[in-house]
């Protein structure tokens, strides 16, 4: 008698056919966003999760981007192609579908097609980009397409299937921050997710994975490749210490998973929540936990900063310093600090209103503020999740 199979261990590289369970949105009609909650059902995956990791997500690309590159090369989709690393052979089809991303198309691209092209204006052009004073121009050339582009701005650049396939890199796995605590949910992940929808030179654009799950998966039904992927971005270990959490917009979804565990685990250390977006009355994501937890004790601040509800903008680390000196109490009775979003902007924007405050409250000059928030750095007080 044979032994029972041992049950599978489910990695980045063996995904879990997890189910979307829940997709609603959470801003307000009127929003200029679309931030949706999904919940993915883990049941049966034996996968465990903790606040701060994050869920890896498999996207497919949208079948329409893909039978218009099918039909741009004059193939039928069904071509045997081999993508980069993979060892199998795949219908074009197929290919396109799963395994590549057909988005950011790279300076190889541009290089490929004035080699091709038969008009010369348009080679001239191109290869005036590809000069190296030229960076800056091809740079924004690039940002403002996707492959499909090339392929109907220079007909004559004709490529084959295969040809095609090998300038595309791999369409890689999408993480988001889980917006739950395992404790409250131990068998389902929650998500908070900005749906990409924008437009460059004249079509509409559409983030991968974002519009995947708003618009492509079917709720009970599809399955989903996902699995989890562990962070250093942890709540205090301590349940008494206090935690002070900054994240905008998405930004808010680990919070959320914060202050859900340090809840259901008894925590005794006050919750300091700073949320912002553009108005309060389309864009308080979650704001009826928010408002019942501040009701209830379980969130001890609640700070909330809205761009365009005024005539000037305010932002999260407006918030920080209008209460700095609150702020340098928490920090200096042993909080930790903590920033989710943006990093281009938002993060360095709180990272040097951080510094104005130490040095201002503590009485420092900037080189021994710096010190402060290298010191909060090392003890992991000052985290960030940034992307």
């Amino acid at each position: 008698m044979s032994a029972p199979a041992a049950p599978a261990v489910y990695t980045k590289d063996n995904p879990f056919p997890a189910i979307i369970i829940g997709n609603r949105v959470l801003n307000q009609p009127g929003s200029a966003k679309e931030t949706r909650h999904f919940s993915v059902s883990l049941a049966g995956s034996g996968l465990h999760y903790e606040p701060g990791d994050s869920l890896g997500i498999y996207p497919t690309n949208r079948e329409s981007e893909v039978e218009e590159i099918i039909a741009l090369l004059g193939a039928t989709g069904e071509e045997p192609v081999i993508p980069a690393r993979a060892t199998q052979p795949l219908t074009l089809r197929a290919a396109l579908t799963q395994g590549l991303d057909l988005d950011l198309p790279t300076r190889k691209m541009v290089e490929m097609v004035a080699a091709k092209i038969t008009d010369g204006a348009s080679r001239r052009h191109l290869l005036d980009l590809l000069l190296p004073e030229n960076q800056a121009r091809l740079e924004t050339f690039l940002h403002e397409r996707s492959f499909v582009d090339f392929l109907h701005e220079y007909p004559s650049a004709r490529f084959t299937p295969q040809e095609f396939v090998g300038l595309l890199r791999r369409l890689m796995p999408r993480l988001y921050s889980i917006a739950s605590s395992p404790r409250c949910f131990p068998d389902e992940v929650h998500l908070t997710v900005a749906a990409v929808r924008y437009r460059t030179n004249n079509r509409d654009r559409v983030g991968v994975c974002s519009t995947y799950l708003s618009d492509r998966v079917t709720l009970h039904a599809d399955p989903v490749p996902v699995f989890v992927h562990h962070s250093h971005f942890k709540p205090p270990a301590d349940g008494a210490q206090d935690c002070i959490m900054v994240g905008p917009g998405t930004g808010i979804a680990p919070f959320r998973a914060f202050v859900q565990d340090r809840i259901a685990a008894s925590a005794t250390g006050r919750n300091w929540v700073v949320f912002g977006d553009q108005s309060r009355a389309t864009d308080f994501i979650y704001g009826d936990e928010w408002l019942n937890c501040l009701a209830q004790g379980q969130v001890a601040r609640l700070d909330l900063a809205w761009s365009r509800d005024q005539a000037h903008k305010v932002y999260v680390q407006d918030k920080l310093r209008e209460n700095a000196a609150e702020l340098w109490a928490w920090l200096q009775g042993g909080a930790g600090f903590y920033v989710c979003g943006d990093a281009k902007r938002m993060a360095k924007d709180v990272d040097l209103a951080l510094h104005e405050i130490v040095a201002q409250q503590g009485g420092m000059d900037t080189a021994a503020a710096a010190d402060y928030v290298k010191q909060l750095k090392k003890h992991k007080r000052y985290q960030r999740d940034v992307y």
